[in-house]
């Protein structure tokens, strides 16, 4: 009697997981469709602020931009995407002293060379955009990284000739 009982109850049970199934199946049918066509509306995409696409450096109409060059992303980046390559640069200022000598005082200072770039190893934690204390990164939708070589992956994200914002003293 036991055996015929657990055939019914697993015919039932079955059944009932068959239902549940196709209530699914129904609910998802009658559902608005939240598939993206991509190709087609490229254009219409509507991407969320935090979605994290290409790591950029933003440079003004000078070619001037806002990385020191301190290595702070390049240390927060778990595996090693960010490699900032600096470059010690000697500046000359003549300043006069209270006899009436001009003297000329060499400085030398940390600055940036190359900012590379491997987008093939990131996995777009962002831990280097929000370590940044200058705010010379930032993260843009651009989604669309398929190359043919990974070599094509690797990106100096400062341009050449760029140099640092200069804050005018007034």
């Amino acid at each position: 009697m036991k055996k015929e009982f657990g055939y019914i109850r697993e015919i039932f049970t079955g059944s009932y997981r068959l239902l549940q199934g196709m209530y699914i199946t129904f609910l998802n049918m009658i559902r608005p469709k939240v598939t993206q066509q991509y190709p087609e509306n490229r254009g219409k995409k509507i991407y969320p602020e935090r979605f994290r696409g290409l790591l950029t450096m933003p440079h003004n109409e000078q070619n001037q931009h806002k990385c020191t060059a301190c290595g702070i992303c390049m240390i927060n980046c778990p595996n090693g995407t960010i490699n900032v390559i600096s470059k010690t640069v000697e500046t000359v200022t003549n300043t006069t002293t209270p006899e009436g000598e001009i003297k000329s005082v060499t400085k030398s200072k940390k600055a940036l060379d190359k900012y590379m770039y491997d987008l093939g190893s990131c996995i777009f934690c962002a831990l280097c955009t929000s370590s940044c204390p200058q705010d010379a990164i930032e993260w843009t939708n651009a989604f669309e990284h398929s190359v043919f070589t990974r070599d094509k992956l690797f990106k100096q994200l400062n341009r050449e000739g760029s140099e640092l914002i200069t804050k005018n003293k007034e």
